[in-house]
């Protein structure tokens, strides 16, 4: 049976990494994506990026929060960092700038890894408190925000680590303003079962991401069954986007040949 279009949106950061970042944009039009996310716009100017979506044809769909460099203390985001409050409501303000000038759906508010020596409670309290604020920041701007669980092996003492924390805080801090990112790399190297996990929390589910554990690589070439989770998404109705966050095995669009039966 042939199941309905998905809109799948292409991973800047992941794919098309052949290519200067600029030039990626283009790429993925070409290769048939109408939308792309990134972690990082910060680099550039938001009136560059819009440029580059605009010439391409694209939707920008989704941002993250600022991060620090890698092998800080804030390279996973400082949502949940006690000592990081302004830096993390600064980091949330350009964030949303960024997300209103480009027009994305969704900016994502990295978690952050909880510090060595602060206890789990103190770390989660400052993260819920945090996302409150945020998402009172968020209405105003009309973002929706998402919160994503990952996983124990890839991010030890990061601060949300399964599908039901995410929601739980999505619940607490006003739902309408706040969704859940569910990613299936993460959610099966951590639940497994993922078609009854994903349905747990659907409710508050606003975006997927996909890759293919145990190597992150496109899907078909690890352990999920795809043709299984995208019957289930079309049997259920999801209409959102779905980010293409993975490492190609080879190349980015020799690696692209699975997405044919889902977006045609």
């Amino acid at each position: 049976m042939t199941e309905p279009a998905f809109r799948f949106d292409a991973n800047l950061k992941w794919l098309f990494t052949e290519l200067p970042f600029e030039e990626r944009f283009d790429a993925a039009a070409a290769a048939g994506f109408e939308g792309v996310e990134y972690a990082s716009p910060y680099d550039h100017e938001p009136a560059v990026l819009s440029k580059l979506l605009t010439d391409a044809g694209l939707t920008q769909v989704l941002i993250n929060t600022p991060m620090g460099p890698p092998g800080s203390a804030t390279r996973s985001g400082l949502a949940c960092l006690p000592d990081a409050v302004a830096e993390f409501r600064d980091g949330v303000e350009r964030g949303l700038e960024y997300a209103t000038a480009l027009n994305a759906a969704f900016l994502h508010v990295v978690g952050g890894l909880r510090p060595e020596g602060v206890s789990r409670d103190r770390a989660f309290a400052r993260y819920v408190a945090n996302i409150g604020w945020a998402a009172e920041r968020a209405r105003s701007a009309g973002v929706r925000l998402l919160l994503e669980a990952q996983n124990k092996r890839d991010a030890p003492r990061f601060i949300l680590d399964t599908q039901e924390q995410a929601a739980a805080v999505a619940e607490a801090v006003g739902a309408e303003t706040v969704g859940v990112l569910f990613d299936f790399y993460h959610a099966q190297i951590d639940e497994g079962d993922l078609i009854t996990t994903l349905d747990r929390v659907r409710p508050w589910v606003s975006h997927l991401q996909i890759a293919d554990p145990p190597s992150r690589h496109e899907p078909g070439t690890g352990e999920i069954g795809w043709p299984a989770i995208f019957a289930h998404l079309a049997a259920t109705g999801y209409d959102g986007w779905i980010g293409c966050e993975y490492a190609p095995a080879t190349t980015t669009v020799a690696g692209l040949g699975w997405m044919k039966e889902y977006t045609s």
